[in-house]
């Protein structure tokens, strides 16, 4: 009795293999390897037999339709042309996309379940009214989508047209979950932007595994991608994140696709970043900022206002970094505090930065400036719920750490931006003029840099003292005296 051919694919990269293995040969992961089902055997021996003849005839015409359309082509015969991108009318949207959304193009927007995916999808496609939008939902009914709707439209959600209408007319909805219905969907109706929420739902009758698996994910994403290219229509796809903190899929579904950007943020913050992960018609040092609030996301233009509290005065423990997430610079408050260890071994714990580097800088604390922080429990938190990996957030980190373990608070008005090295010198940063200006801009009276940043840098043009260092002693001692 014949057997389901089955077929074994790397949940990391793609890799292909014909019996289960342990580590990936391709990109070296251990146990990534998932079992799917190709085809039924005796279905697929008993369609061959049946149509053998009309298949061959079909493969021909096929073959000499596609060498009739598809040409060798010189690289000068080719026109350059950019095609004028789709304005979203969401200024952080449009940044981290290069600029707006690419028509043709196909977008995966991946984040963990309820940070805000969908609410960001069909709060920003309400507000095109001059584009015929379907959205493909197979997760929500449309009673659900018209309830978040309608609660979108309390909070000012809708744009409006120069009319004075709505994109009521212009957004249609759809909740399907077979991919060839929803090709005759699209047919149908002619839409100008897709969005699938989310590609983990749809499946096609060309693979008879479940929805949601790897074979079904790359079909699915596969067909999506030679429909966008053909037709020029903008497809935007929402996939789920895995306990790994992965696009649930392959990684073939990042390779298929032009744009990959991620939604991230604390469920128990109101702050979301959009980050882009991949971008063949942009930047990827773009992200975009939101603020989740009850009757939608909001567009934070100026983060640093936001992040900053007013009420550490006199408080131990805290201090401010200008930092560069992208390209934007925002002021962050790194909060510290230390504490007598209640247990044997002391905890390190860090909540929004890298805690094996916070490590790495205790260590430079205890050996080259002499605090004895081994008995001692430390704790970190980035204020706001955000996570920062700018290299300049070292000096702060430090700040923040002894101005808690000797109970002193640091002056008001100082600002800090510092690479920290393992001998303990002050290592430049990137793009220092403008953490100085954002920090002037602000209010700040004393910012502390790297002296190795001063070499080309006009000092009259800032209002703002610059206290250059070298070593994280001078720091401190800037600091607090």
């Amino acid at each position: 009795m014949a057997k389901d051919k089955t077929m074994y694919v790397c949940s990391n990269c793609g890799q292909e293999s014909a019996k289960w293995i342990g580590k990936c040969p391709a990109c070296g992961q251990w146990n990534t390897f998932k079992e799917i089902k190709v085809a039924d055997t005796r279905k697929q021996m008993a369609a061959t037999s049946a149509a053998a003849s009309a298949g061959h005839q079909l493969r021909q015409n096929a073959r000499h339709t596609l060498l009739a359309e598809n040409k060798v082509l010189r690289l000068n015969d080719i026109s350059s042309h950019d095609d004028p991108r789709i304005d979203m009318h969401d200024q952080e949207l449009n940044r981290v996309l290069g600029g707006g959304l690419v028509p043709g193009s196909i977008v995966l927007l991946g984040g963990e379940p309820g940070i805000g995916k969908s609410t960001l999808s069909l709060q920003t496609m309400l507000n095109l009214t001059d584009k015929r939008v379907l959205y493909i939902s197979g997760e929500e009914s449309a009673h659900q989508l018209k309830m978040r709707a309608e609660r979108l439209r309390v909070g000012g959600g809708f744009a409006t047209d120069v009319s004075g209408k709505t994109a009521d007319n212009n957004f249609l909805i759809l909740c399907e979950n077979s991919l060839e219905a929803i090709f005759d969907h699209i047919k149908e109706v002619q839409p100008e932007i897709i969005i699938v929420d989310s590609i983990q739902t749809i499946s096609t009758e060309d693979v008879e595994s479940s929805a949601g698996s790897i074979a079904q994910v790359r079909e699915c994403a596969s067909a999506l991608l030679r429909f966008a290219k053909t037709s020029g229509v903008p497809v935007i796809l929402i996939g789920h994140i895995t306990k790994e903190g992965t696009l649930a899929g392959p990684k073939i579904l990042e390779h298929i696709v032009d744009t990959v950007i991620q939604f991230e943020g604390d469920q128990h913050y109101m702050y979301r970043i959009l980050r882009s992960m991949k971008n063949r018609f942009g930047s990827t040092s773009e992200l975009g900022i939101y603020e989740m609030q009850q009757t939608g996301l909001r567009q934070v233009s100026n983060p640093s206002e936001l992040l900053l509290t007013d009420n550490h005065d006199g408080l131990s423990g805290v201090a401010i970094s200008s930092a560069i997430e992208g390209v934007r610079p925002f002021l962050v408050e790194t909060q510290a505090l230390v504490s007598s260890a209640a247990y044997g071994t002391p905890q390190r714990s860090a909540t929004g930065f890298d805690q094996r580097r916070l490590n790495m800088l205790l260590a430079v604390l205890e050996k080259r400036v002499g605090f004895k922080l081994m008995q001692k429990d430390v704790f970190l938190n980035i204020a706001g719920g955000l996570r920062v990996t700018d290299m300049a957030m070292d000096l702060s980190v430090i700040a923040a750490v002894l101005s808690s373990n000797v109970d002193t608070p640091i002056e008001e008005g100082w600002c800090m931006a510092g690479e920290v090295g393992l001998s303990g010198e002050v290592r430049p940063v990137a793009r220092i003029e403008q953490r100085i200006s954002e920090a002037e801009k602000l209010g700040f009276q004393h910012i502390i840099i790297p002296k190795y940043n001063l070499s080309g840098l006009n000092r009259k043009k800032f209002q703002i003292e610059l206290v250059p260092v070298r070593k994280v002693e001078e720091a401190l001692r800037a600091l607090f005296g």
